[in-house]
């Protein structure tokens, strides 16, 4: 797994497309980041987006087999998991 940073996200299709990568060093510099992880594949399984250090959105990716979007689970602060399931 690979952990990448992030500025913004672009978009509305899921899995969200993640824009304005940053290094890890810049981080110090900044209040608001997206953290994403990503498989051995390059495909994004989770991202949380940070402000000030708390997370206040996350998204948690699954995938079938062929490489699609299976299901979404999606975290807002204060509010209950939302989860999309895609078949196949």
């Amino acid at each position: 797994m690979t952990t990448r940073y992030f500025l913004a996200t672009n978009g509305v299709k899921l899995p969200l497309k993640l824009v304005n990568e940053i290094e890890p060093e810049a981080l110090t510099n900044r209040n608001t980041f997206i953290r994403a992880d990503y498989d051995d594949a390059g495909q994004l399984l989770r991202f949380d987006k940070l402000v000030y250090g708390d997370v206040e959105l996350t998204h948690v990716y699954d995938y079938h087999a062929s490489g699609a979007l299976r299901r979404a689970e999606i975290v807002m602060l204060d509010e209950d998991p939302t989860v999309l399931d895609f078949p196949a």
